[in-house]
């Protein structure tokens, strides 16, 4: 049985490791080099902290059988620049990085940074109902639009969101990848 609940602090480490099964080159190309054990201490440092992108605040926990299975980081599309302010001033000031992000999202969505599913639990349809849970809270419930963006190379995920009602709207591209920009609306 899936439980879903909303992460906490010390989840950050655990949600870390997750989050790279998601986005590792995105990570990579954020902190300037291809170190795992980096780019988890980069993003645990972003989890723990308040009102950012991949903030604790921003993400949710899913359990299978009382151990995490997976997690999913979502959050208003109209405050990127604001929710990514503190992921840019962590990239100047550790890594002496100073990048230039495409907007990946927009104001009037409800963005899906990750859905990540930890490798012991893949193949159990969690991906499917993070989905589903997405669906139900935000666009039953509260009458949200749903927004994410789907990697070419990924032709499976994008079919799992297509059997799922997400539509392409357009294309975006976040660090230096292209990306299609797909929605869930009522």
């Amino acid at each position: 049985m899936l439980n879903f609940r909303e992460a906490k602090k010390e989840d950050a480490t655990s949600i870390a490791e997750l989050m790279m099964l998601a986005m590792d080159k995105i990570v990579y190309d954020f902190i300037g080099r291809n170190d795992y054990n980096e780019g988890i201490l980069f993003l645990k440092k972003l989890i723990e902290k308040k009102d950012n992108q991949y903030s604790y605040q921003n993400t949710i926990v899913v359990e299978y059988d009382n151990q995490l299975a997976g997690t999913t980081t979502f959050y208003d599309g109209g405050k990127l620049h604001e929710l990514r302010k503190p992921v840019l001033e962590l990239l100047k000031k550790d890594y002496k990085q100073e990048i230039y992000p495409q907007d990946e999202t927009q104001a009037g969505e409800i963005y899906i940074d990750t859905i990540a599913v930890s490798e012991n639990f893949r193949g159990k349809g969690i991906g499917t109902e993070i989905l589903d849970y997405l669906i139900e809270e935000l666009v039953n419930k509260k009458k949200s639009t749903l927004g994410l963006l789907v990697d070419f190379s990924n032709p499976s995920a994008k079919k799992l969101y297509e059997r799922k009602g997400f539509v392409v709207i357009g294309e975006k591209m976040l660090m230096n990848e292209n990306h299609e920009h797909m929605q869930y609306r009522l």
